[in-house]
């Protein structure tokens, strides 16, 4: 089977899944992106606007993060958007048990897509991958390296919309996203 065939069976698993929509509403947000990606984006769960579309990351936070994908010199039909929550939590923030169920899934996902490096904006994607905790205020901009994989720590966008100097952080951190598909 392809890598896009595979990633649609995995999104329709997410679809039918009664533990990804428990406390949550809208459409369930898989992702999007491509397939062979050599960089793949993660953030925390859908907003109200990707629960509508059932699109990641299209709202204020995603045209920030997608204009910093540009700045970076990569095309958005280039890479892969998601996060380890699938659907818009009720409650605000997800929950630690919402984070590592989303994990198996996104897991998956990127099992198929097995990308180089991997961009994990915010502490809700470090704990969805790596399945720790970050201070990611203070350890943004650090790369890891681990299991194969080269991982650049940095803040959501969100933070940076919410707190202007923290926008600044993030365009710093994103001048290294280039360089990790380098390596």
């Amino acid at each position: 089977m392809k890598k896009q065939q595979l990633l649609d069976t995995i999104a329709s698993e997410i679809e039918k899944c009664d533990l990804c929509k428990k406390g949550k509403s809208g459409k369930a947000v898989p992702g999007e992106g491509n397939p062979d990606a050599d960089i793949v984006f993660i953030g925390e769960a859908p907003g109200r606007t990707e629960a509508k579309t059932g699109r990641p990351f299209v709202g204020r936070s995603g045209q920030l993060l997608r204009s910093l994908i540009r700045e970076a010199g990569l095309k958005e039909e280039d890479v892969y958007i998601t996060s380890p929550v699938k659907y818009l939590p009720d409650r605000g923030t997800p929950a630690a048990s919402d984070i590592a169920h989303g994990k198996l899934h996104l897991e998956k996902q990127l099992a198929v897509i097995d990308p180089k490096a991997i961009v994990l904006l915010g502490s809700v994607a470090v704990q969805g991958v790596l399945g720790y905790k970050i201070p990611v205020k203070t350890e943004h901009g650090k790369i890891i390296e681990k299991d194969g994989r080269t991982y650049l720590v940095t803040l959501h966008p969100a933070a940076g919309l919410r707190f202007p100097p923290l926008k600044e952080l993030l365009i710093e951190d994103f001048k290294k996203v280039k360089t990790l598909v380098k390596k």
